[in-house]
Parts: structure tokens; C-alpha cells; sequence
């Protein structure tokens, strides 16, 4: 089509009014199904002149990528980007003339974080630039579900450790721990004779045997702890490789968080963290395993309360959102750093001394288990929010619909 009216227009003065009105109508009609086919791409295209001035792009770019320009085509395109940090990206690749593909970035659109994959292109016509092309698609659904990909994958390597891991590790710390009783026992006892044989204490012997007792309760003490964190470990490690066995029956949801947050009050007011409940009446009842969902949001209780080290705010609410119901456990605590992200469900991921690595990723499991989904969004220094989606049972979602009919 180009080249028709490029030839078209060399003939321009020969043409009658009416072939010129019929070019022009072909021209426009050209462009409209051209624009057309750009505002139907589901990923972001922007057009730049040479200046770096935008000049064209679609609905799906404008999205994703909030841009404001005062006066469009008169000044750099990075001057409206919003984000800094994707502005100073644009502005490098651009003054250098650089050809850049799929650089990833976190970004707010609307409130809500996206991640998107921005890739910077050359415009070449007849062996010259005339401009820039940057491509634009939003890549965070790509990215969750490669993640949960790799944390099934890495769970399922885990099983074949599993009977190993009970027999090498588990009995010989129950031994160890039998051992160590015996030796305190035996303590006592050289303890008490001592105690008898010498009623007036330890004048003239040299080292004083008590505090030698006492030394030596302090360390089988510390040995029994590490023993029990140990077998924390391995239980973890094996209810995290087990198949698990839930029995799920009809419930509320609002019932346990509430049981919930009353049983860690007290906890939680020693520690100047406030909580506040912010339940739906019209979520309907769930199909779920109370055990099992009482020990993940536990677990996602406490982390927050660990990451307000200073006090704060925690917010556990619940909403229905068409089929599903949405659980949020938020804090304002010291964040996530953001190439943690995408890590923190994995095993053995831990940013804790003390931690297993495995509490998230039970958590993850359990979820799971019950056909629902976890994520997170979080900032270093602004707190972490986990989000998890539970599916309304059908009979509840068929009620739902028919709602006032």
C-alpha cells in the first residue's frame, strides 16, 4: 500500500479531483486499520523521533507505563516518565543510541506493582534511523507462575530425601537427646553425694565443684536446644515433602482469623503491635482443613510481627472478589527487599539466623493444597502484604449469582 500511493503521489498533479479523493480515502482507511491493529496488541508500543520526543502510543503502553508530558512531541519522553528509574533508562538507551531488549522493571500502574520487560529498538528506513521503538509487555504473570513452577519443582526433589532424612537425622538425635538426659541425671546424683559428703561446702578443695555443676548444666542445656531446633528442622523438612492428607469441610473463614488474632493479643501487645480486623459478613462459607490454614496464617502472623521489631500496625481482612475469597495479612514493617521477592517460598530461603528456610514454603504448600494462591507485594522501609485466594465452593458461587433475582 505504501509504495501504491508513493507512486501515486508523483503523479499527483494528473490525477482528477475524485482519484485524488479516492487515494486520500485509502490513505486514511490504511492508517485506521494500522491504528487498529496497534490498539489490539496485548504488549505496549511507543514511537520516538529522533529528537526522543513521543509520538505515538497505544492504549496498552499508556496502561503499564504512565507517562505525562506538558507538551507531547516537543520534549524528551523520559521527562514524563514517572518512574525514576525506568526515566533514567530511557534516557541512557536513547542518548546512547543503544539497542537494549528485555531489561525488567517493577512498576506501579494504578496502585497496583506490575513488572515489565522494556526493550529499546533503532526505527531504520532506507539505512537510516529515524527514530526509536520501545516495546513494552507486562511480564508479572510470566514471572509467578516460572516461579511457582520452580517451588513445585524444587518441592518434588525434596521427597526423594525425605525417608533418608528420617532415619540419618531424626534417630540419632532422638539418641543423642536420650544421651544427653542421662548424662544430667548423672549430675544430679554427683551432685547430691557431693553435697553430702562435703555439708559445708567446698573450703579447702581448690575449684569450686558447684559452679563446675552449674557450668556443666549450662551447657547440656545449650545442647538440648540445638538438639530440638534440629529436630524442628527435620519435622518441618518432612511435613513439607509428605503428601498431605487434608480434610476439608465447610467453615468460616472469619471465625478462624478471629480465634486467631485473640490467641496471639497478648503476644502481639508485649510486642506494641496493634491488629486490626477488617473481616467481610457476606464471605460465604469456605471448604478447608482448619489444622492446616490455622498454621499458615500463624506462620504469616508471626513473620509480620517479626519484621515490626519496633511495633506497628497489623492488618488481616478478607473480601469476596467474584469466585474467590481474598485473605491479606499486612504489616509496616522493614519490607522485602525486592530480589528477594521472588525467592521467599522457596526452601531453604531464609533471611533469619535462626530460620529453616521452610515456614513459607509450608505455608505455600498448604495453600496450594487447597486449590488456592499466595503472593506478595512489599517495600524495603513500607511493610509486606501476603495475598492469598481461596476458591468459594460452587454451590456458594451459584447462590451468589442469583443473588436478588
Amino acid at each position: 500500500m505504501r509504495d501504491f500511493i508513493t507512486r501515486a503521489l508523483k503523479k499527483l498533479n494528473k490525477l482528477t479531483p475524485e482519484q485524488v479523493e479516492d487515494l486520500v480515502l485509502s490513505a486514511a482507511g490504511e492508517i485506521d486499520r494500522l491504528e487498529t491493529v496497534l490498539e489490539s496488541l496485548t504488549e505496549g508500543i511507543l514511537v520516538c523521533d529522533t529528537r526522543h520526543s513521543l509520538v505515538m502510543a497505544n492504549k496498552y503502553a499508556e496502561r503499564f507505563l504512565p507517562i505525562t508530558l506538558a507538551e507531547p512531541g516537543n520534549e524528551p519522553i523520559w521527562t514524563g516518565v514517572q518512574d525514576e528509574k525506568v526515566a533514567e533508562f530511557f534516557e541512557a538507551t536513547l542518548l546512547s543510541g543503544d539497542r537494549v531488549e528485555e531489561r525488567e522493571f517493577n512498576v506501579e500502574a494504578k496502585g497496583i506493582q506490575r513488572l515489565l520487560s522494556l526493550s529499546v529498538l533503532p526505527l531504520v528506513r532506507n539505512h537510516q534511523v529515524t527514530g526509536s521503538l520501545i516495546h513494552v509487555e507486562d511480564i508479572t504473570d510470566k514471572r509467578s507462575k516460572e516461579a511457582r513452577l520452580r517451588r513445585a519443582e524444587n518441592l518434588a526433589s525434596l521427597t526423594t530425601l525425605a525417608a533418608g532424612v528420617a532415619h540419618e537425622i531424626k534417630n540419632p538425635l532422638g539418641s543423642i537427646s536420650i544421651h544427653i538426659q542421662l548424662i544430667q541425671k548423672a549430675l544430679v546424683q554427683n551432685r547430691e553425694m557431693f553435697q553430702k559428703a562435703h555439708p559445708g561446702g567446698a573450703d579447702g578443695i581448690g575449684q569450686e565443684p558447684e559452679a563446675w555443676f552449674n557450668q556443666m548444666d549450662k551447657y547440656l542445656g545449650i545442647v538440648n536446644e540445638e538438639i530440638d531446633r534440629l529436630n524442628h528442622i527435620v519435622v518441618d523438612f518432612l511435613f513439607a515433602v509428605r503428601p498431605m492428607d487434608i480434610n476439608p469441610v465447610d467453615a468460616d473463614i472469619n471465625a478462624l482469623l478471629s480465634e486467631l488474632a485473640a490467641f496471639v493479643r497478648y503476644e502481639l501487645e508485649d510486642a506494641h503491635i496493634e491488629c486490626v480486623l477488617e473481616l467481610d459478613d457476606s464471605l460465604p462459607l469456605l471448604n478447608f482443613d482448619e489444622r492446616f490454614l490455622k498454621q499458615a496464617f500463624l506462620n504469616l502472623i508471626k513473620n509480620a510481627a517479626a519484621a515490626m521489631g519496633d511495633g506497628g500496625i497489623l492488618t488481616i481482612k478478607t473480601e469476596k472478589q467474584d469466585a474467590e475469597a481474598l485473605i491479606s495479612i499486612q504489616d509496616t514493617g522493614t519490607g522485602i527487599p525486592e530480589e528477594n521477592l521472588s525467592k521467599i517460598f522457596e526452601p531453604y530461603f531464609t533471611t533469619k539466623e535462626t530460620g529453616s528456610g521452610l515456614g513459607l514454603t509450608l505455608v505455600f504448600k498448604i495453600i496450594r493444597e487447597h486449590l488456592g494462591e499466595i503472593s506478595v507485594k512489599s517495600r524495603e522501609g513500607e511493610g509486606s502484604v501476603f495475598m492469598i485466594t481461596l476458591p468459594i465452593p460452587q454451590k456458594e458461587r451459584r447462590l451468589i449469582g442469583f443473588d436478588g433475582v
